[in-house]
């Protein structure tokens, strides 16, 4: 069996499986596009097959590694994570600004019901917040709630951060939250400033490096595809149009940035 069908009867087997069970219709795209593109992959299989014959689930651990990348972190895709990183910067402002709002206004509230001979009979414990917030949380009043109970009952109100302390240290969170991604591929695809094709290198340049065997991962120490490989497999994954299309010298180009801002 030559390595252009080893390679692509696996793909066509995670065509099928997520078929079968309705998932990742996106790996699957991706999967078909490089079907369609054999003719420019063909070079792409008889490298990988080279690199990791040796290596029976690297090869198959790899392109799964091509699907995901291309499939998650394309550059319409990566945009829309740079969008939603903003978004959530900006709600933990408007977060900061309105909890600091809120809690001005139930200090001020305090300060009315003990100066003006009135009460609004509103809640002014802490605790009274959590039983009334977790009334329909079975697990908080079967296991929770008469504890806490106990406790208040044991401690007085000076012994409690006012309502108004509570929603200032929510509002001092968001204020100094601290923005990071979650995991490695979303941090290499998002760190550049405006997104680009080079966000997809870099995604899948993190999952073979955390993939590889210094990580516990199935991949050989100091695999690496060459330029040209990289290259078929950016344009045939990404499908870009033939004005959008990359070359040997534009990976080269991409490594050496990359070495250069490793340094």
């Amino acid at each position: 069996m030559n390595p252009q069908q080893i390679c692509e009867d696996f793909l066509r087997k995670e065509i099928r499986y997520n078929s079968e069970h309705h998932i990742l219709p996106s790996e699957s795209a991706v999967a078909d596009r490089l079907l369609d593109r054999g003719i420019e992959m063909k070079h792409v299989y008889e490298e990988l097959h080279g690199k990791l014959h040796l290596h029976p689930p690297a090869l198959s651990l790899l392109l799964g590694l091509v699907l995901s990348a291309a499939a998650f972190w394309s550059p319409e895709k990566i945009q829309r994570a740079r969008t939603a990183r903003d978004d959530l910067t900006k709600t933990n402002h408007q977060i900061a600004k309105k909890a600091t709002e809120l809690a001005m206004l139930l200090e001020r509230r305090s300060d009315l019901h003990n100066t003006s001979g009135f009460s609004s009979a509103t809640h002014y414990h802490v605790c009274a917040v959590l039983e009334a917030a977790s009334q329909h949380n079975y697990l908080f009043t079967s296991y929770v709630q008469n504890r806490l109970d106990a406790l208040r009952g044991q401690f007085d109100l000076k012994y409690w951060p006012s309502l108004s302390d509570f929603v200032q240290v929510l509002a001092l969170d968001a204020k100094t939250a601290n923005m990071t991604a979650t995991d490695p591929l979303t941090a290499a695809a998002t760190a550049a400033v405006r997104a680009s094709k080079a966000d997809f290198f870099k995604a899948l340049f993190a999952a073979i490096e955390e993939n590889c065997a210094d990580n516990y991962g199935r991949l050989p120490n100091g695999f690496k595809l060459s330029d040209r490989a990289l290259a078929s497999l950016g344009n045939c994954a990404l499908d870009l149009d033939p004005d959008d299309l990359v070359d040997d010298a534009y990976i080269k180009r991409f490594r050496q940035r990359e070495r250069s801002g490793a340094k």
